[in-house]
C-alpha cells in the first residue's frame, strides 16, 4: 500500500498544471463598446449628415477599449469595463510604458517609473482576474528601439517581460499579445529576439499592424517570419481597423486608406482586430493638423468608411 502511494503521488506531482480555458469558447462574440469615441459621438450628434455612416460602419463593431494614464485608477477602470461585457469576449490595451513613443513623439507619456509602471500592470492583471479577455500589451513598444539608450532598451524590456509574466499568473482565461509593431518596421528576426527577450513565451502570442495599415497579407507574412525566426509557433493577431486600401508609405493620418476587415477569429492569424479606434487620430499631423493623438476626429472617420 505504501508503495502505491508514492506511486500515486509521483503522479500527481508529475501532472501536468490544467491549462486555462480559451477566452473565445468561455464568449459568443466580440464586445461592442457603447462607450468608445465613435459611439459617443454618434449619441451627441443625431443630425450630422456623416452620423449614419459612422454609426452603421464603425460605431457597431468591436472596436479594442486602450488603458493609460488617463484611465485613473487602473484597477477601477480595467475592472469596471470586463465587468460590464457580459458574455461578450472584450478586447483592451496597456499603454503606459515610460517613455512611450520615443521615435514618434506624438503619443508621448506613460507612467513615470518602472516602479510605477510594474504597479499599474499588475493591478491590470488583476483587475481582469479569471475573466475572459483579449489583451494587446504596449503598442510600438518593442519597435521603438531607435531613439532609445542601451540602458532604457533593457529597462523596458524587463518592464515588457514582468507584464507577461503578471498576466499570466493574475489573468489565465485571458490571450495576451506582445506588440510586434508592423511588416515594415523592424527585421523578422531582430523582433524575434526582442519578443523572446520580452517573455512572448509567457502569453499567448504577438500583435501586429497596430495603428498601422499595412494588408492583411503583408502582416501575415511577416507574423510568420517572426514565427520562423522565433523557433516556435506563436499564435498572433493584426489589427485591420484601417488597412483596407494597405499602406501608401505615411502613418500618421495619412489620406486615402480605409477600414479593414471587423473583429473575427481566424482570416490568416490568430484573430482580426480593430486595435486602432477608426476615427482616433496619429498626432498633429497629415489630414488632421489639428488633432491631437487619441481624440476622435469624425472627418477621419467618415474617410475611413470611403476610402478618402
Amino acid at each position: 500500500m505504501r508503495a502505491l502511494a508514492l506511486a500515486l503521488l509521483a503522479v500527481v506531482a508529475t501532472a501536468p498544471a490544467a491549462h486555462a480555458a480559451s477566452p473565445v469558447s468561455l464568449t459568443d462574440g466580440f464586445y461592442v463598446d457603447p462607450d468608445s469615441n465613435p459611439a459617443v459621438w454618434v449619441r451627441n450628434n443625431p443630425s450630422d449628415g456623416r452620423n449614419a455612416a459612422i454609426k452603421n460602419n464603425i460605431s457597431s463593431k468591436p472596436i479594442a477599449r486602450w488603458f493609460g494614464s488617463w484611465s485613473g485608477d487602473i484597477k477601477t477602470a480595467v475592472g469596471g469595463y470586463v465587468n460590464k461585457t457580459g458574455t461578450k469576449l472584450p478586447v483592451l490595451v496597456a499603454y503606459n510604458i515610460p517613455g512611450r513613443d520615443a521615435c514618434g513623439g506624438h503619443s508621448g507619456g506613460g507612467a513615470g517609473t518602472p516602479e510605477a509602471y510594474r504597479a499599474w500592470i499588475s493591478a491590470f492583471a488583476s483587475a481582469i482576474g479569471s475573466r475572459p479577455a483579449v489583451v494587446v500589451i504596449e503598442p510600438d513598444s518593442l519597435a521603438d528601439f531607435n531613439c532609445m539608450t542601451d540602458a532604457k532598451i533593457a529597462e523596458r524590456t524587463a518592464m515588457i517581460k514582468y507584464a507577461t509574466e503578471q498576466f499570466k499568473a493574475k489573468a489565465p482565461n485571458t490571450w495576451a499579445y506582445l506588440d510586434a509593431g508592423n511588416a515594415q518596421w523592424v527585421p523578422a528576426g531582430t523582433m524575434a529576439t526582442r519578443l523572446n527577450n520580452a517573455g512572448v513565451r509567457n502569453v499567448r502570442g504577438f500583435s501586429i499592424n497596430v495603428s498601422n495599415y499595412h494588408t492583411t497579407a503583408a502582416s501575415t507574412t511577416y507574423g510568420n517570419a517572426v514565427n520562423t525566426a522565433l523557433g516556435i509557433t506563436k499564435p498572433y493577431v493584426i489589427d485591420t481597423s484601417r488597412n483596407g486600401n494597405g499602406h501608401n508609405g505615411e502613418w500618421c493620418n495619412p489620406g486615402g486608406r480605409k477600414l479593414g476587415p471587423p473583429a473575427r477569429t481566424g482570416g490568416g492569424a490568430e484573430m482580426l482586430l480593430w486595435v486602432k479606434v477608426p476615427g482616433d487620430s496619429d498626432g498633429k499631423c497629415g489630414k488632421a493638423p489639428n488633432v491631437e493623438a487619441g481624440k476622435f476626429d469624425p472627418q477621419l472617420a467618415y474617410d475611413l468608411v470611403y476610402g478618402y
